[in-house]
């Protein structure tokens, strides 16, 4: 048998070539996953009021009565005494970012219900980059929230510097993966929609009540030393404190180091879940 006739069941058994993924692969994949996200936000207009609906809830209403209250000394990145709401909002700004990861992981319990999560995650392309650009997207839309919020809150005469809503970009980016790598990992432990709901509330409601995003965190001290531990375990509450620096041009380097390191571990466990060889949405079936 000749060279001439081997070669085409050679080429049988061996399939066609692996396709070589580029560059223009990755930023087309990146670019389509960031429109999807964003054309289902247009859609979902609710989404974006009620994002806004919590926050100014609580600084319209709530920081009236505790403004005398729960007077604020002088702590850093603050020169001098400010009111409370000045106080609370960089603790409001970081929960948009937190409820919208998790309205961002619902959407993947949903899309993971409706089949549309199999097509995406069947990509020749990386499951961990098809993740972060998920991620990414998610991130993109709840940085526009937060400035919606910090444009509404001059109403209320909150203004930092005016460099600062600049310097904020940066924190409000690597807060934002972080708080959306936690939800995706909370997707992956999640099979039914319904049940979303009832994890949600348990993971948001201690995450920022335990924070630093409502009360300093020497008066926490001073009231409990346990609840103290708590909060600074908390990832939540440095995702607040590294807004809160930037927002004043400053940067709190301890708080970055510490919002990376869980946005690293949120993400490989994340990564993990979904990997249908030893994830728990393997090993549920979730992805068929």
């Amino acid at each position: 048998m000749t060279s001439e006739t081997m070669a085409p069941g050679i080429a049988a058994r061996t399939g066609p070539a692996p396709v070589r993924l580029t560059t223009a692969h990755y930023l087309r994949c990146l670019e389509g996953i960031v429109w999807r996200e964003w054309l289902r936000f247009l859609s979902q207009r609710g989404r974006f009021f009620s994002a806004l609906v919590r926050p100014l809830v609580w600084l319209g209403i709530f920081a009236a009565g505790f403004r005398f209250t729960l007077g604020v000394s002088i702590i850093p990145p603050y020169e001098t005494y400010v009111p409370y709401e000045v106080y609370v909002v960089p603790g409001l700004a970081a929960m948009v970012q937190m409820f919208n990861a998790m309205q961002s992981a619902l959407s993947m319990v949903w899309d993971r219900e409706m089949g549309s999560m199999k097509v995406l995650l069947t990509s020749p392309l990386p499951r961990w980059y098809l993740l972060t650009a998920k991620l990414l997207a998610s991130v993109v839309v709840s940085v526009l929230q937060v400035y919606a919020f910090l444009a509404i809150a001059l109403l209320w005469e909150v203004e930092a510097p005016w460099w600062g809503y600049i310097t904020v970009l940066p924190a409000l980016i690597l807060a934002g993966m972080m708080l959306g790598a936690c939800g995706l990992l909370l997707s992956s432990t999640i099979r039914q929609l319904e049940n979303f709901a009832g994890v949600m509330n348990f993971v948001i409601f201690p995450m920022f009540f335990a924070s630093s995003a409502l009360y300093p965190l020497w008066r926490v001290k001073e009231s409990n030393l346990w609840l103290w531990y708590v909060c600074e375990l908390n990832p939540f509450t440095h995702a607040v404190e590294l807004i809160r620096f930037a927002l004043y041009g400053e940067i709190s380097w301890s708080a970055m180091a510490v919002v990376l390191a869980f946005l690293i571990v949120f993400m490989v466990l994340a990564v993990l879940g979904y990997d249908p060889a030893r994830g728990l949405v393997g090993r549920r079936g979730g992805g068929e």
